[in-house]
C-alpha cells in the first residue's frame, strides 16, 4: 500500500461515482477525508484505510450493482476487474457492520465466504468511524446523527432501517474506540 494506491483507489471511484451518483461521491471524499486524519494512529495501515475509505461505496455505482447490496457489488468489482489487494477488498466488503445487513439480506453465507472479516480491529473500527462520521453530502457529523438520518432516510421498516438499528450500538462502540485512540494521540 501507499499513495500510489490510495491515488489509484480515487480514480476508480470517482470513474465509477462522480457523474453517475454526485451525492455519493461527495460523501465518498468525505470518508476519505476523514480517513486521512484518521490514518495517523494507524501507523504501517494508514494508506490502506485512505485506499479503503475512498472505494467504501464504490458498489453504489449503477453497472455494477449486480446483487444491490453495495458492499458485496464493490468487493467483487474490485476482486474480479482490478485484482485489488485481499486486505483493501475485504475492507470494502465488510465496511460498517456490512454482515448485519448482509443477514437481513440473506447474503450472511455468501459474504463471509467470499471475504472473511480482516482480524484488525482498529483498522475496522476506523473505516466505521469514517464513514458513520461523514454525512450524505461529505459534512462532519456525530455517529448518532448519522445513524438518525439513515433511518429517516431509508425507513425502520426498510431493509437498511432494520440492519441500522442493529448495528447502531456497535456503530457507536466503534467510533468511540477510535475517538478514545485519536485522543492518545500527541498531536
Amino acid at each position: 500500500m501507499g499513495k500510489v494506491v490510495a491515488g489509484w483507489a480515487r480514480q476508480i471511484a470517482e470513474a465509477e461515482l462522480g457523474n453517475a451518483l454526485p451525492r455519493r461521491w461527495a460523501h465518498t471524499q468525505g470518508v476519505a477525508a476523514r480517513a486521512v486524519e484518521v490514518g495517523r494512529v494507524l501507523g504501517k495501515y494508514g494508506e490502506l484505510l485512505i485506499a479503503a475509505a475512498t472505494l467504501h461505496d464504490v458498489g453504489y455505482a449503477p453497472r455494477l450493482a449486480a446483487t444491490g447490496f453495495h458492499p458485496l457489488d464493490g468487493a467483487r468489482f474490485l476482486r474480479d476487474e482490478h485484482g485489488a489487494d485481499e486486505r483493501l477488498v475485504r475492507l470494502v466488503a465488510n465496511h460498517s457492520f456490512a454482515l448485519l445487513e448482509a443477514e437481513e439480506r440473506g447474503l450472511r453465507e455468501t459474504l463471509e465466504a467470499e471475504f472473511p472479516l480482516l482480524e484488525e480491529p482498529l483498522l475496522v473500527d476506523a473505516l466505521v468511524y469514517c464513514d458513520m462520521t461523514t454525512t450524505p453530502d461529505g459534512g462532519r457529523t456525530s455517529a448518532e446523527k448519522r445513524v438518525t438520518e439513515i433511518l429517516g432516510r431509508y425507513g425502520d421498516d426498510s431493509v437498511v432501517g432494520r440492519f441500522i438499528r442493529r448495528a447502531a450500538p456497535e456503530i457507536f462502540a466503534a467510533v468511540g474506540r477510535v475517538e478514545k485512540a485519536l485522543a492518545a494521540q500527541p498531536r
